[in-house]
């Protein structure tokens, strides 16, 4: 019986450590528009992750839809929200906490 030992390489050990990483940082970020900055760059970390496991066209897609499209629409969204709501925020944005 053959034993297989798998190697894997710095930049992979890198990536795999970083999507963990940025995951976390999205989810104990409390202000909403600090969050949506911190996913885009989660979704980049997720692209490199993908392009290091050699599938660049899903890194291509999460690269567009997640650190692009997300949170362009998301913003868009909130200031909508905003302009609506006379462009005064709420809770916990508008003490600047």
């Amino acid at each position: 019986m053959t034993l297989v030992v798998a190697t894997i390489a710095p930049l992979q050990a890198i990536a795999f450590v970083l999507a963990p990483l940025g995951a976390t940082a999205v989810v104990f970020t409390r202000r909403p528009l600090r969050q949506i900055v911190v996913n885009g760059f989660y979704g980049l970390a997720l692209g490199v992750l993908f392009f290091v496991l050699q599938a660049p066209d899903v890194a291509l897609s999460m690269i567009v839809v997640g650190a692009i499209a997300y949170p362009l629409v998301v913003l868009s969204a909130i200031g909508r929200v905003r302009l609506r709501s006379g462009g005064k925020p709420k809770g916990r944005e508008a003490d600047g906490a």
